[in-house]
C-alpha cells in the first residue's frame, strides 16, 4: 500500500473506495501522520476508505490551523478528482481526529460550511496553553498566553455552532490527558440521538501503535510463539480501536 503526497497531504487510495476519511493527528505527531499513525490508517484504507491525512505544525492560533488544514484537504480532494483517481461523483466524507486533531475537526465543523457524514473524535484534548505546553508559565510569567480559541471559547463555539450531527467519541480507560466526557455532554445537548461515546482499553498513545514484523525461521520455535503472543497482546487495544471505528462507519460490515 503506497502513500502519495497530494497538495501537502498524505493520501492512500484503495482499489474500490467507498468513502473518504480526513485525518488530523495530535499536536506533536501531526507533521508526519502517514508515519506516526501508519498502522491504523492503512488498516482503515484496506476496508475501502480513502485516507487524506493533513499534516500541520502546532501554533497558538488553532483557528488558523483549522482553516489551513481544511483548505489543504479541499485542494487534495480537487486534485484527486482532476487526476481521475476518484471517479465517483459523490463520496461521504468523515473526519477522524486524535487529541488536538479532534479540536481542529470541531472548529472546522463549527466555523465553516462543510459537508460531513460524521466525525470520529479520539481522546479529545482541550487543555489551556499553560497545561499543554511544558514550562509555559516560566517562559511568559509577565503576561497570559493562550490558544485561540481558548478552551472555554472552543466549548462555547461547539455548543452554539457545530453542524456535524453524527459523532463517535472514543475515550481510553488509561488516558490522563483526555477530556472526552465533557465534550460528549456538549454534543449530546446539541444532537441528542446522534452522539456515541465508547470507552476502550488503552492510553492516549494507543492510536500511535505500530506493527512490528516478526519473521520466524524455517522451524517454529518457542521464541516465535512468545513473540506472536506478545504481538497479539500489544496490538489488541489498537485492533479494538480499529474495529470500533469500522463498525461505527458501517454497522453492517463483516470484520
Amino acid at each position: 500500500m503506497d502513500w502519495q503526497e497530494v497538495s501537502g497531504n498524505w493520501v492512500l487510495i484503495p482499489p474500490r473506495p467507498i468513502a473518504i476519511i480526513h485525518f488530523l493527528g495530535g499536536a506533536f505527531v501531526a507533521t508526519a501522520p502517514h508515519v506516526t499513525y501508519r498502522w491504523l490508517l492503512e488498516h482503515l484504507s484496506r476496508q475501502g476508505y480513502v485516507i487524506i491525512a493533513t499534516p500541520f505544525v502546532n501554533t497558538m492560533d488553532h483557528g488558523a490551523i483549522a482553516h489551513q488544514v481544511l483548505r489543504n484537504f479541499e485542494r487534495a480532494f480537487a486534485q484527486l478528482q482532476t487526476r481521475g483517481l476518484l471517479q465517483k461523483r459523490y463520496f461521504p466524507i468523515y473526519g477522524l481526529g486524535h487529541s488536538m486533531g479532534c479540536k481542529l475537526h470541531l472548529l472546522i465543523g463549527s466555523s465553516f460550511a462543510v459537508e460531513r457524514a460524521g466525525n470520529i473524535l479520539i481522546s479529545f484534548n482541550n487543555y489551556a496553553a499553560r497545561d499543554a505546553i511544558p514550562l509555559m508559565d516560566q517562559l511568559s510569567p509577565s503576561f497570559a498566553v493562550e490558544f485561540t480559541p481558548s478552551p472555554l471559547e472552543t466549548m462555547a463555539l461547539v455548543s452554539e455552532r457545530y453542524q456535524v450531527r453524527r459523532n463517535l467519541l472514543i475515550k481510553f480507560t488509561n488516558d490522563t490527558l483526555d477530556q472526552t466526557i465533557t465534550m460528549s455532554e456538549v454534543l449530546k445537548e446539541r444532537f441528542p440521538d446522534m452522539v456515541t461515546l465508547q470507552k476502550l482499553p488503552g492510553s492516549h498513545t494507543t492510536p500511535l501503535g505500530q506493527d512490528v514484523a516478526w519473521k520466524s525461521g524455517s522451524v517454529f520455535t518457542p521464541l516465535d510463539a512468545i513473540a506472536q503472543w506478545m504481538k497479539q497482546e500489544v496490538y489488541r487495544e489498537l485492533n479494538q480501536l480499529k474495529q470500533s471505528i469500522l463498525l461505527w462507519l458501517d454497522p453492517f460490515m463483516k470484520l
